[in-house]
């Protein structure tokens, strides 16, 4: 039987001895000849579905117990060799799921979302070289890559076609949180993942407000930079917030929303404004961030920042951290979000009351960051919006993906086909539910 290799269990290697000094788990295969199944697997690599930044990346392919490969991507091929030097990526999978993969109708992603595969350290490169060497029998195709736009290069991962979805990750996220999104309603829609700009492999300008308007104007740019003129949107965290915002800035452009426990505006005393308005992000710029110190510091203040998801979220935020843009990002938003102001003529509670869009939100019973309590707010704002309850955290796509995932499949499908059928929504999707 094949091992499970699921986010709760993840692999432990014995530690042994690279090329270059540094300890990596796995054997170092002996031999100059890469396997059979390897040779396949790389010589399907596809640069138009992913080519690494710069168009270089080293992947390191682990087996459990086994020996350790290393492909390299450069200039549209992929070259298997022994492991040498530093990886962008670390793949660790067991030797049948790595030949199945290889296989006439091969999906690696797929064996990495039902956790029969693990990627370390750089998920874009990770994920990208997955989905470039899929069987071509394999259903369903991501698709890579950077698109320029008025305001920046944002980094986008897409699937499927049909209607367009827009997915907004939350602060100190990426793309890859929605990457179980991408996959289960590409078979549907046209989904587009995008690293909002200064976070992941989207550009990351110096001086800008990193605010929810700048957010939902550079998401515009990049359904103009497409050729989209209206897309469902779903965000989550400060992504909700982003989505909202573009309802109420470009009600043009979205045709439903859903928010998953999404950032609003604090209703409770703020009494560190005063300090938070003298913080200036630029500070970042000149702020040390030696990867040795904080790769030992962060898993000691994120539980299980070493298995599953929150070992990704850990290595996504870490990635854009290291860079000074980055940095500069993620405090500029957050500063924001402690920032704005909840009430008066341009305060966000007065304002959401002139959202025009169908929504659905969908919020955590055991999140710590948004409590569920705001939902009544939510319902006093928007008599119409739909609601429902999980039994999770923050992240609803990532912890249960299959009830919301069906939720939103159902809420924007009724939109698709029928906008005349919005009462059989009604009824389906009730103003307010929790599941367990």
């Amino acid at each position: 039987m094949v091992p499970r290799l699921s986010p709760a269990s993840p692999i432990r290697l014995p530690r042994r001895r690279l090329p270059g000094g540094t300890a990596r788990g796995g054997r170092v295969s002996l031999l100059s000849t890469p396997p059979t199944w390897l040779e396949r697997l790389a010589a399907r690599y596809d640069r138009e579905v992913f080519e690494p930044h710069g168009s270089k990346a080293r992947v390191r392919l682990r087996t459990v117990g086994g020996e350790t490969w290393d492909v390299v991507v450069t200039d549209g091929t992929a070259r298997a060799g022994p492991p040498s030097g530093a990886a962008d990526a670390i793949l660790s999978s067991d030797a049948t799921t790595w030949r199945s993969i290889a296989g006439n109708r091969g999906d690696g992603v797929q064996a990495y979302l039902t956790g029969n595969l693990l990627v370390r350290q750089n998920l874009q490169v990770g994920i990208g070289f997955l989905a470039a060497t899929r069987s071509r029998n394999s259903s369903g195709r991501l698709r890579f890559r950077t698109v320029r736009t008025r305001r920046a290069g944002l980094s986008i991962v897409e699937c499927g076609s049909g209607p367009a979805i827009v997915t907004i990750h939350g602060l100190g996220g990426t793309k890859a949180s929605f990457l179980p999104t991408v996959v289960a309603l590409g078979q549907r829609f046209r989904v587009i993942a995008v690293d909002l700009p200064g976070f992941g492999d989207s550009d990351k300008p110096i001086g800008a407000s990193y605010d929810a308007r700048f957010f939902a104007d550079s998401v515009v740019d990049l359904l103009d930079a497409l050729g989209i003129d209206r897309a469902h949107v779903i965000g989550n965290s400060l992504g909700g917030r982003v989505a909202l915002e573009i309802g109420l800035s470009h009600p043009d452009r979205v045709d439903r929303l859903v928010l998953l426990c999404p950032s609003l505006a604090w209703l409770r005393d703020r009494t560190l404004v005063p300090l938070v308005r003298l913080a200036r992000p630029e500070l970042a710029l000149v702020q040390p961030a030696p990867r040795p110190v904080f790769r030992a510091i962060v898993p000691r203040l994120v539980p299980g920042a070493t298995r599953g998801w929150v070992a990704v979220g850990v290595d996504e935020f870490l990635r854009a951290y290291f860079h000074r843009g980055g940095r500069v990002a993620f405090y500029a938003a957050a500063r924001q979000i402690y920032l704005e102001e909840p009430h008066g003529k341009r305060g966000f509670w007065s304002r959401l009351r002139g959202l025009e869009a169908d929504s659905l939100f969908v919020w955590g019973h055991r999140d710590r960051l948004v409590p569920k309590a705001f939902a009544r707010h939510v319902s006093d704002a928007l008599p119409a919006s739909r609601h429902l309850e999980l039994d999770c955290g923050h992240v609803p796509q990532i912890e249960r993906p299959h009830q919301t995932h069906a939720a939103v499949v159902e809420f924007l499908l009724d939109a698709a086909l029928d906008p005349s059928r919005a009462a059989v929504s009604d009824r389906s999707i009730p103003r307010r539910v929790a599941v367990g």
